[in-house]
């Protein structure tokens, strides 16, 4: 499957729309989802993206590595690597199709990581 790069315009800014949540490789959720070349656990984050005049929410899987102290709702992140890759599968003969988001980690934008430890401690 192809991997595509996310450009972004330099107007681009994400914010936390739900805590990161384990994924899974299975439908009975017993085997976490790993990363293939690193093995670390992979999580699925919700980030709302606003660029220009538009804005939508987009499922992020990271892995856990990647993921930085103080991520709650409203923290204003920035992916690093970001790719899509296109999906399509056909379940009980209907076609069901969309885009995979991945990026390598998330950074924290704007200096809030010594506040999100403050919170931490």
């Amino acid at each position: 499957m192809a991997r595509i790069r996310v450009g972004l315009l330099p107007s681009a800014s994400f914010m936390v729309g739900t805590q990161a949540v384990p994924k899974y490789s299975d439908a009975e959720k017993t085997q976490f989802a790993k990363d293939r070349e690193t093995g670390a656990k992979l999580y699925t984050i919700t980030l709302f993206f606003m660029e220009e005049d538009r804005a939508e929410a987009l499922k992020v899987t990271v892995p856990e590595t990647g993921l930085p102290n103080g991520l709650k709702p409203g923290v204003p992140v920035m992916p690093v690597e970001l790719f899509a890759t296109p999906w399509a599968r056909i379940f009980n003969g209907s076609l069901s199709d969309g885009i995979a988001y991945r990026a390598d980690r998330l950074d924290l934008v704007g200096g809030l990581a010594p506040a999100a430890e403050a919170d931490a401690a």
